[in-house]
């Protein structure tokens, strides 16, 4: 290859290079627009899942990098607000008879798991049991061609 194919070969992939690179960030600055349009947190993760680009992309872009950062910085979540003491109390009440409830339940289903396992030990015994009683029944090779 001559020099000048070489030349102008690398200028034709450096322009494909920032063509594309143009269109990724065309696609996460509108991702960030219609975030912001739809009230939803503004994240690396969110951004990159709406304009289809990378984390590292993003990353790798300090204009985008340092927009999305504010962003995220200024929609912290406040904290949702604690229920009256009376809520709590009910609250813990409800998920105590629900773990109660869970408990026994899983119970429950160990033992059915384990009554389940010793019947199939037990089969199996029984299985390997008759395999030998037919091994002892059953002529041995050597033994059928010797008659």
């Amino acid at each position: 290859m001559t020099d000048d194919a070489r030349a102008k070969r690398t200028q034709t992939l450096a322009a494909a290079a920032k063509a594309k690179s143009h269109v990724k960030t065309q696609a996460a600055e509108k991702a960030i627009r219609t975030l912001v349009k739809r009230g939803e947190s503004i994240t690396f993760q969110a951004v990159q899942r709406e304009a289809g680009v990378s984390h590292a992309f993003l990353y790798n872009h300090p204009d985008l990098r340092g927009r999305i950062e504010r962003l995220r910085a200024q929609a912290r979540p406040v904290p949702a607000p604690t229920p009256p003491a009376d809520e709590q109390g009910t609250l813990v009440l409800a998920l105590t008879s629900q773990i109660t409830r869970l408990k026994k339940q899983h119970r429950q289903e160990v033992q059915a798991l384990r009554d389940a396992l010793e019947q199939a030990h037990g089969e199996n015994l029984d299985l390997r049991r008759e395999l030998d009683r037919r091994g002892r029944d059953t002529p041995r090779p050597q033994e059928r061609g010797a008659g």
